[in-house]
């Protein structure tokens, strides 16, 4: 017969819970064990991402970064140093989360901050920006990155006052900081302030001899006061000291620029293909199945030459292409890819030429975001010996001011030229076509451009028409020209300024002058032939040191005294149009 099992006392009771506990105390020591082991394969890991990091190896750093973060989930450091990574290879929108997943992990770690707002400004998520800064302030007050970079960034939301004031409240703090004084310096550059931002410049650069970027924005605010020659030289003080590899790459290219301002267009535009280096910033990789054109023999082969990067700069550097259909020769063939916008035109000014558009593209891949021009119709059968982006050539046949043509290089449609003058005859006096700023016009840019209100004295001129090359919307600028200066800016009924470039062209070419701040449509005008004068806040480089643009048949270029000071210059643009008209 069975017998019922004895009911357990209260002391085994205790001596089962007592096992209990001294297994969930060992599962605890084991799970504390793992993790410390998992923490430590994550660390020889990331030893590595980071040693890889100083060996200048961004995507192998990046990829043992990854690893320690699978080898331990809960490694914020690990997240932190793949976050950085996928920054500097362009993948901005999984760097963000990244760094978001390491300030989880650890919220304490202000450096994440920092990191956290950059990639969101870089994303142009300003405002958020913005607060991670404010975040880093209140969390390390004695540190200048915050100050720093909240500075700069109040600039972009559209606040330089709020900007300049956090720098100068830093700087009373923390006045041997050469990095505020270098960051307040170019608030007030980007402000149009360069005179006032010299200074400052100097005084990050005496604080700290070997700070690189310094020199460079010394050099930056030299070139935008004119003086070419002072630029050039702090461009190479920069270049003696600069470490970083991207950073030399920027500095390079902005000494190429000045050179060719300054008139040295050899060593400039040989200096200018830095920005056809993979890792320059803005490099734009052309998928084409041939060599690039280094200067060889062209005589009966078949050369593509790509448009650069903007409107106005295809429309410039098309300055070359006569010379280049000469090389080539009845026996050879030129192949020309512009933006879609510009075939039409290209194909009537050069008949023998094969003229057709690109393709832009974006690929992701392991290093990053890449830029890609594709140009379907040059592949294949019908690739070509050679390829090169137009302002390539420029090293191998501008050595000097002499070399260009002054001449058009662009033929609009006649029978639209000629529809256009007959519209215009209806209108009284001189005919001038007014362009006033770019269409991109951000924060850094609009120091470049005029408002139309600044106009008035040159929109008051007795004997002139002016007619609107302001492409985009400017209703609202034209109305309020109107009201305050009591003239009517003509608009041609039915032309699409933006994507009609054939209209544009053509009406550039029907008007007696065109007078525009240095945009698309007066690369446009210039290109066809038109009498084109610049409106300029300042010297610019496509000058090459002179009072035109050489590129053009018939240019001249006004620019103050005073970077910006546009109240001294339109009256004396005034006058000369004034001239003109009773010319």
């Amino acid at each position: 017969m069975a017998k019922a099992a004895p009911l357990q006392s209260i002391d085994a009771l205790s001596g089962v819970d007592a096992r209990m506990q001294a297994i969930d105390k060992l599962e605890i020591m084991v799970g504390e064990v793992a993790r410390e082991k998992a923490r430590h394969r994550s660390n020889v890991l990331l030893k590595r991402a980071i040693r890889t990091w100083r060996k200048g190896d961004i995507v192998k750093a990046g990829q043992w970064a990854l690893k320690a973060t699978e080898a331990d989930g809960d490694n914020s450091k690990a997240f932190h140093v793949l976050a950085m990574a996928l920054e500097r290879m362009g993948h901005l929108h999984k760097a963000l989360v990244t760094y978001e997943r390491a300030f989880q992990l650890d919220p304490e770690d202000p450096e994440l901050l920092i990191n956290l707002g950059l990639t969101a400004w870089n994303l142009k998520l300003t405002e958020g920006a913005a607060r991670m800064f404010q975040l880093y302030i209140a969390a390390c007050p004695d540190s200048p990155l915050g100050y720093n970079n909240l500075g700069s960034v109040m600039c972009d939301l559209g606040d330089p006052a709020t900007g300049i004031e956090t720098l100068r409240a830093a700087l009373y703090r923390m006045p041997h900081e050469a990095i505020l004084w270098n960051s307040l310096a170019t608030v007030l550059a980007e402000e149009g302030r360069a005179d006032e931002s010299l200074v400052f410049y100097e005084e990050a650069a005496r604080l700290q001899p070997d700070f690189a970027r310094a020199y460079h924005n010394l050099g930056y605010a030299y070139q935008h006061l004119g003086r070419l020659e002072e630029a050039l030289q702090s461009y190479d003080m920069a270049l003696e000291r600069v470490v970083d590899p991207s950073e030399r790459r920027e500095t390079s290219h902005s000494r190429a620029i000045c050179l060719i301002g300054a008139g040295h267009l050899e060593e400039g535009f040989r200096d200018y293909e830095i920005r056809n280096d993979q890792r320059f910033r803005s490099y734009l990789h052309h998928m084409i199945d041939a060599p690039l054109w280094q200067g060889e023999p062209l005589e009966g082969k078949t050369l593509l030459m790509v448009g650069e990067q903007g409107l106005g700069d295809e429309f410039m550097f098309a300055n070359i292409l006569p010379d280049m259909q000469e090389a080539v020769g009845e026996a050879g063939k030129l192949q020309i890819a512009v933006d879609p916008r510009l075939v039409p035109l290209f194909q009537r000014s050069y008949p023998a030429a094969q003229v057709d558009t690109y393709d832009d593209r974006t690929l992701i891949d392991a290093d990053g975001n890449k830029a890609l021009r594709l140009i379907p119709f040059a592949s294949k059968d019908n690739a070509p010996d050679y390829w090169a982006p137009m302002g390539t050539a420029l090293q191998y046949c501008r050595k000097s001011l002499a070399d260009f043509r002054h001449e058009a290089f662009l033929t609009p449609d006649p029978a639209r030229v000629a529809e256009f003058r007959q519209k215009l005859a209806a209108l009284p006096g001189r005919k001038v076509g007014l362009c006033w700023r770019s269409m991109m016009l951000g924060a850094k840019r609009a120091k470049y451009f005029s408002p139309i209100d600044q106009w008035g004295p040159v929109l008051k001129t007795e004997g002139v028409s002016f007619i609107n090359l302001q492409y985009g919307d400017c209703a609202a600028e034209l109305a309020r020209a109107g009201e305050k200066f009591g003239v009517t800016i003509h608009q041609i009924e039915g032309l699409d300024l933006r994507d009609d470039i054939e209209g544009t062209a053509a009406l550039c070419a029907a008007l007696d002058l065109v007078l525009s701040a240095p945009t698309a449509a007066a690369a446009t005008a210039g290109a066809v032939g038109a009498k084109t004068w610049f409106v300029t806040a300042g010297r610019t480089w496509p000058q090459m040191g002179t009072a035109e643009y050489p590129w053009y048949a018939d240019t001249k270029v006004f620019w103050p005294e005073k970077f910006g000071d546009w109240a001294a210059l339109m009256p004396r643009v005034a006058g000369e149009l004034a001239a003109f008209a009773a010319g």
